[in-house]
């Protein structure tokens, strides 16, 4: 992962933003030695939104089954019939 200082992408925002597309991996922003933030290309951060909402459905789908928030495979073909109409 490439990394920049804080004061290197004041002056050179543009070209970092730009790299941003051509190299499809975040920057690292650093001030006084210490990471600060990252920087991601708009592509990138969306493929990591769907990625955690995805991780967090198949969480909420083991609370349930562990909370015994379960149905029979017939019922549940049944529901999902009626929601697809």
């Amino acid at each position: 992962m490439r990394s920049e200082l804080v004061t290197t992408l004041k002056r050179r925002a543009t070209e970092i933003i730009d790299g941003l597309a051509e190299h499809k991996e975040p920057v690292l922003i650093t001030q006084h030695g210490q990471p600060a933030a990252y920087l991601l290309g708009v592509d990138e951060f969306s493929r990591m939104q769907k990625k955690l909402e995805l991780l967090e459905g198949i969480a909420r789908g083991e609370k349930a089954i562990l909370e015994g928030r379960v149905v029979p495979h017939a019922d549940a073909k049944k529901r999902m019939a009626r929601w697809l109409e």
